[in-house]
């Protein structure tokens, strides 16, 4: 699914986080049009490898700017990726939600991204949720962008005075091999991005946490080498 051509000038918000995702969403933006407002949270994840990628891709597509906010998720823990103490799941997606699902995380990070949007007058944000090949968050859903877009409206002064904010999930409908296919259509470096939940001692991918396989899955289904494995 590609964006719409934006206006000329228009500006948008985009949730970088350094995964395979938000690079496509990001890249998707950038091909329409729009000047791209790069915003990475460093909530205290589980590892520092995300964030030195997401630094990368904004470079990479040319951000405006690119904020690193600092919000310290580690401090509420529940989730394997905010508490060491909790394990990250090495099994395989089974259905269920598992214990990488971080606290009402996209509610976080939409509504700093709503937030700075606001500050500078974009009404335009871009995430790269996925409701297909994905963990079975609940922020990642159709109905959850739908309800916070209409929250947007009616919190903002911006959104009270009629200038509603829209939320772009290009990736939500798309197998994790249309967005590594698009990745490649799109001309950038898979090997910029980082997907693995829990890497080695060496800084290399795990190979088998949900988030590593589902990356292997989407390339090889699309019949392409993934350039971040060693």
């Amino acid at each position: 699914m590609t964006l719409s051509p934006a206006p000329a000038g228009v500006a948008a918000i985009v949730l970088v986080s350094g995964g395979l995702d938000s690079m496509v969403a990001a890249g998707l933006a950038r091909e329409a049009g729009y000047r791209l407002f790069a915003l990475t949270i460093d909530y205290n994840q589980r590892h520092r490898l995300e964030l030195a990628a997401a630094a990368r891709v904004a470079q990479a597509l040319g951000a405006e700017r690119h904020i690193i906010l600092p919000v310290d998720l580690s401090a509420f823990g529940g989730s394997a990726l905010t508490d060491l103490a909790i394990a990250v799941p090495k099994a395989g997606v089974d259905g269920t939600i598992p214990p990488t699902y971080v606290p009402a995380r996209n509610t976080i990070f939409l509504s700093l991204a709503l937030g700075w949007a606001e500050a500078v007058g974009a009404h335009d944000l871009v995430i790269g949720v996925n409701a297909l090949d994905y963990s079975g968050y609940p922020d990642c859903r159709p109905g959850f962008i739908a309800a916070f877009e209409a929250m947007a409206a009616e919190a903002t002064k911006a959104g009270v005075e009629g200038r509603r904010f829209r939320i772009h999930t290009p990736l939500i409908a798309m197998t994790k091999a249309q967005i590594a296919t698009e990745a490649a259509r799109l001309g950038l470096d898979a090997g910029m991005s980082w997907s693995c939940y829990d890497p080695t001692d060496q800084g290399q991918p795990c190979g088998r946490c949900d988030s590593c396989r589902l990356r292997a899955k989407g390339f090889a289904e699309a019949g392409l080498i993934d350039p971040a494995l060693p």
